[in-house]
């Protein structure tokens, strides 16, 4: 079967695409500096992973890393040291001389329609030109919000142990919140499919919902009320900064805090509405997958809300 290897499989993204990729048969190669990067997940087939170290940062660690790949799946780090454009472009460089196949981004956010937007949607726009730039066959996915952020150390606390629902979305927003593993879906659907090499597509779940929705769906699954408790952009700021404990540099906490902030009041506000996605446009493009992805309801059941669940901060 065809090698997919996922960098940054530790993190909650790459865990999903590990998974997932092992699910449809497929050989899993992991990418991570950690010596046990799956240390408590449940993964089916985890034995037959083969990791291999791999410095980001320095390129003359991606050969031997990255050498035999059908495919790489990448997902950018949120607290990279290098800029978006340079990290994917340097991947796909690789990639071209190693003859993958495709290589396959998720960005973890939006892609606007046009340069200049603001905070890391303009660099997702500059990342897919270096990768277009690199030689490599890339197919490039704008996850735009994940309903497996509620199951963080920034999140989970507040509605187990609080019944609130704490998030920075004013109560109108709209957002097409989806699954991780609905994200690795798309990433292995589009890797036989030559009409996605050279394409970009925003993707999301399969209905839109305000906070009062995901709160009713959480009181659903918890059997007890949980009530949407809107916090400031510079509260969330402080919150996913905390999260990230000793993990994040003193130097680093105060500009981190501030650009998460920005961030939401940009999503919050924005005419682009970052975190909706057109569905009907979505499954024009991967027939396949309509009436497949899971919507909130059917998602948030299957977790683990307890103090058991192996949750990374960020990933």
């Amino acid at each position: 079967m065809a090698l997919i290897t996922v960098i940054g499989a530790s993190g909650r993204q790459g865990m999903a695409q590990v998974r997932q990729a092992l699910a449809a048969g497929y050989d899993v190669r992991a990418i991570s500096r950690q010596a046990e990067p799956f240390a408590g997940a449940k993964i089916d087939g985890i034995e037959n992973i083969d990791v291999r170290p791999m410095d980001l940062y320095d390129t003359a660690t991606y050969k031997q890393a990255l050498e035999g790949s059908d495919y790489i799946f990448y997902t950018h780090p949120l607290q990279a040291r290098a800029d978006r454009a340079v990290l994917v472009g340097d991947i796909g460089k690789a990639a071209a001389e190693l003859d993958v196949k495709r290589v396959v981004w998720n960005t973890s956010s939006w892609i606007p329609d046009r340069p200049g937007d603001a905070h890391t949607y303009a660099g997702n726009t500059a990342g897919i030109n270096a990768l277009w730039r690199s030689g490599a066959p890339g197919t490039v996915f704008g996850s735009v919000l994940f309903m497996d952020n509620l199951l963080t150390n920034w999140a989970r606390p507040f509605i187990v142990n609080e019944g609130r629902y704490v998030y920075p979305h004013k109560p109108t927003l709209e957002a097409n919140w989806i699954s991780l593993d609905d994200v690795a879906k798309f990433m292995l659907a589009s890797l036989d499919r030559p009409d996605m090499e050279g394409a970009w597509l925003n993707i999301g779940g399969p209905r839109r919902m305000v906070g009062p929705e995901v709160a009713q769906v959480l009181s659903d699954t918890l059997s007890k009320p949980i009530k949407y408790d809107p916090c400031t952009p510079a509260e969330f700021g402080r919150l996913l900064v905390q999260a990230g404990g000793d993990g994040i540099p003193e130097e680093m906490r105060g500009g981190l805090e501030e650009g998460i902030s920005a961030f939401y009041e940009y999503n919050n506000t924005a005419d682009t509405k970052p975190f909706e996605v057109d569905m009907d446009h979505v499954y024009e493009r991967f027939p396949e997958l309509e009436g497949k992805l899971e919507p909130m309801e059917e998602w948030a059941p299957k977790q683990d809300w307890g103090d058991s669940n192996f949750r990374p901060a960020f990933g």
